[in-house]
């Protein structure tokens, strides 16, 4: 017969003796090791192709990177670029977003063909369009009263009623005219996130918001975005590290002052053109570096009380003072 463990106690082997300590040994995982030898090879080789590889021209590469061009081009085409896009991106996205959620159907078709139309073109076919075929289509625009030629025809006046008119072929090729396509194209993506961001938010608090007479431009300003920003800020900032990129695009317009572009000129007119393209890489890892540290503390700024550390315990700990899910 099997011994029963007495009340209270541990279950007893049939000598009534207490079974001894149980010696568990983890489970192994050669595999790993296995991976780890072969990544170490791999490290060890790209390294000595470094080092013994004297095409790779690391010297000459540095100084390209603080040629006041390349400086330049860093500043005014990728820096600026990226900024100058990614505000209107994110500004003219939002408010898309809320079109798209309007229950206007005129507001939600309008923004629901923004948003295809943006988002089925390149932005490289964009930008050259924009850059090329916008300057044949309409060499100069006309800034007045709507359809004032046809209007000071008929009543005989020679004044066309035209008070300012924009050089577009001029226009066309400027770093504003790149920007301008960027943020469009930007806004397409971030509507889309912003809409995930917002419904994400629970219908609750929006609710709430209006029980307490609070209009639906401060509800949505001052309770739905902040808590949806959460949600918002990871791809967003995947967005800006991806339009830090999309500025060696702007050649199609083309620009000048543009990091990629000045790097491979001065690759094509020294013959060195891996070390050019070393430094454009070298300059583009840092600005994405910068930029993905300062995503890690926004995503922590407006992350905090969902899933932050110590907030289970500061929970349990207001409601213990409140006395709910406790006894009294």
């Amino acid at each position: 017969m099997s011994s029963v463990a007495p009340t209270g106690g541990s279950p007893v082997d049939g000598t009534g003796e207490r079974p001894g300590p149980i010696h568990a040994r983890p489970v192994p995982h050669p595999w790993r090791w296995v991976a780890l030898a072969l990544i170490a090879v791999l490290v060890a080789m790209l390294i000595s192709s470094f080092v013994t590889n004297p095409k790779w021209d690391f010297g000459f590469a540095l100084q390209v990177m603080n040629f006041r061009p390349v400086l330049n081009g860093l500043l005014l085409g990728t820096i600026v670029g990226t900024i100058g896009a990614m505000i209107l991106g994110v500004g003219l996205g939002i408010v898309l977003a809320i079109m798209r959620l309007s229950s206007n159907p005129v507001l939600a078709g309008v923004a629901a063909v923004y948003t295809w139309f943006f988002r089925s073109i390149p932005r490289y076919v964009l930008l050259f369009m924009i850059g090329t075929g916008i300057g044949y289509l309409y060499p100069h625009v006309d800034i007045g009263v709507p359809f004032g030629q046809q209007l000071a025809s008929a009543l005989g006046w020679s004044n066309d009623l035209t008070f300012w008119q924009v050089d577009i072929n001029a226009f066309s090729t400027t770093l504003l005219a790149g920007i301008l396509g960027l943020g469009f194209s930007e806004a397409a993506y971030m509507a889309e996130i912003a809409r995930a961001g917002i419904l994400s938010v629970d219908r609750g608090q929006t609710e709430a918001a209006q029980a307490l007479g609070m209009p639906p431009s401060r509800t949505m300003m001052r309770v739905v975005l902040p808590q949806a920003m959460r949600v918002i800020v990871p791809p967003t900032g995947n967005e800006t590290l991806a339009m830090v990129k999309d500025t060696s695009l702007l050649t199609a317009i083309p620009i000048g002052t543009e990091l990629f572009y000045q790097t491979t000129i001065i690759g094509q007119r020294t013959l060195r053109i891996m070390p050019t393209l070393v430094a454009a890489i070298a300059w583009y890892l840092i600005i994405c570096s910068i930029l993905m540290v300062g995503q890690y503390y926004l995503e922590r700024y407006f992350g905090r009380g969902f899933g932050a550390p110590g907030q289970t315990k500061r929970d349990s700990t207001v409601k213990r003072l409140l006395g709910v899910g406790g006894s009294h």
